[in-house]
């Protein structure tokens, strides 16, 4: 079998085999599509470099700052940075002169210690309240690092760190921070039930809490049963404890923890067993109302009988008198 051969005629004359032209046309679309790689490859590379270049300026400077200002040329905050993952921060260090000390730096951080624990130790003792009797030690021990920081004596290599440390900025923020967990100790009047030197509960303060483990001891005793059994057994004690804190209120010897203490205690008495107990206060009070109920009877009971007393009391004119003696001289004469 023979195959015809085609033959394409150009627009100049030439002829050319149609095999050979498919051949040129197909050479020519490649040559395109390289060209087009090409350019958008260009492309992306000087996207690139313009990112680069715009991660390679520093940050702009403040809106405060004018574009010519000196200080964001010297300053080396400003500098560009080698690395544009690593953010700009604040240095870590400053020149030796304005460091603080060793043994200032070490009372700081002793000082943070401290401080947590007592903080970690008021939290658990918010309810029941026992902010005094639990956290005296803690306290005790944040009170006697913030006195070396405060004090004005000097520590090793005569160095005072109340100024480095207390008064070195505007906000004194361990002063602030002091100042906030000792008003809770003041507010609070742990010095009524803490001893002076911050090492325990004072007599008082025992000798309540006895009493008040003695009353709650008889309320779990006889709460099983009938309540009236709780009235009746523990109201001696109920009212020994009672007076107590009376007396204690009265010499301003009571604390947070005792008077909330109390507070429970009474409504344990009054609401929960129902029992109720009179207090020797209020008998003259008792005293004084029914005299002053009384007293307008007795005022109008009184008023009465001195009236009746006077209308028997009969009243002799002096003229009848004087004319009765005379008829009488008159009989005697005659």
């Amino acid at each position: 079998m023979k195959t015809r051969k085609s033959w394409v005629v150009w627009s100049d004359g030439r002829k050319q085999s149609s095999f050979l032209a498919m051949s040129l046309h197909r050479n020519d679309l490649v040559f395109v599509l390289i060209s087009v790689s090409i350019h958008a490859f260009g492309v992306i590379n000087a996207v690139d470099v313009t990112a680069s270049v715009s991660a390679a300026k520093p940050q702009q400077a403040p809106s405060y700052l004018s574009p010519g200002s000196s200080a964001v040329v010297s300053s080396p905050v400003f500098k560009p940075a080698v690395d544009s993952a690593l953010s700009i921060g604040l240095l870590s260090s400053f020149p030796e002169d304005l460091e603080i000390s060793e043994y200032c730096t070490g009372l700081l951080r002793l000082f943070g210690q401290r401080y947590v624990t007592y903080v970690d130790c008021l939290v658990p003792a918010a309810r029941p309240v026992k902010v005094c009797q639990d956290c005296f030690t803690a306290y005790h021990s944040l009170f006697e690092v913030f006195l070396n920081i405060s004090s004005d004596q000097m520590g090793p290599g005569n160095v005072s760190c109340r100024d480095s440390i207390l008064r070195s900025d505007r906000l004194m923020l361990v002063f602030l921070l002091y100042s906030n967990l000792d008003t809770i100790w003041q507010k609070s009047n742990c010095q009524q039930c803490i001893t002076k030197d911050l090492k325990g509960r004072n007599n008082d303060t025992l000798y309540f809490l006895t009493l008040l483990n003695q009353t709650i001891t008889c309320f779990e005793k006889y709460k099983q049963g009938n309540l009236t059994e709780v009235c009746k057994n523990c109201e001696v004690t109920y009212k020994g404890l009672n007076e107590l804190y009376s007396g204690m209120e009265k010499n301003n010897t009571l604390c947070i923890d005792l008077e909330d203490a109390m507070n429970m205690t009474r409504k344990l008495w009054s609401k929960t067993f129902a029992c109720s107990s009179p207090r020797e206060e209020t008998v003259p009070v008792i005293a004084v109302s029914s005299f002053m109920l009384f007293l307008p009877i007795i005022f109008y009971l009184s008023s009465f009988l001195h009236s009746e007393q006077k209308k028997r009391k009969l009243i002799h004119p002096k003229r009848a008198k004087s004319y009765t003696s005379l008829m009488n001289i008159q009989d005697k004469q005659s």
